[in-house]
């Protein structure tokens, strides 16, 4: 399962990667916005972030206007790899040596076909492991000196 949350600068990326989540056959968990009234990226950026962190999501998928304030958002979470793309190898190398379990994307800065290919990229891919989880463990070590 993902969980997909936006902001209103987010809102019609989001609706647009829900359709393309459903057709890939994916159960999505929508933590809003579902207006396009003015509200605060932190708040969604937590509900997914946590929801990731607990295990009740796989994955999850922030958007805002540019993508930037949600991944400084989610990326306070403990134990979340929130990574900011915005083409194709980003979004394939996120996963394959970050192991990133949050994409961030800019709805006001990316069309929706573009988004989707991000996405489809992203789900692809496979972490690789080895010496690139020897680096998430030293991130791990950040996280727990600074908490």
């Amino acid at each position: 399962m993902i969980i997909i949350g936006s902001d209103h600068g987010g809102l019609k990326l989001k609706t647009a990667l829900n359709s393309y989540l459903n057709r890939r056959g994916i159960q999505v968990v929508d933590a809003g916005t579902n207006s396009d009234a003015s509200v605060d990226y932190p708040d969604f950026g937590q509900k997914v972030a946590e929801t990731v962190v607990s295990g009740e999501a796989e994955l999850g998928i922030l958007i805002c206007g540019t993508g930037i304030g949600m991944s400084i958002a989610a990326n306070k979470v403990p134990g979340i790899r929130a990574a900011l793309v915005t083409d194709v190898f980003m979004a394939r190398m996120s996963r394959e040596h970050n192991n990133a379990n949050i994409l961030v994307l800019g709805g006001r800065v990316l069309d929706e076909q573009i988004a989707c290919d991000l996405v489809g990229a992203w789900l692809d891919a496979t972490f690789e492991g080895g010496r690139h989880q020897l680096r998430l463990d030293k991130i791990t070590a950040l996280e727990k000196k600074y908490s």
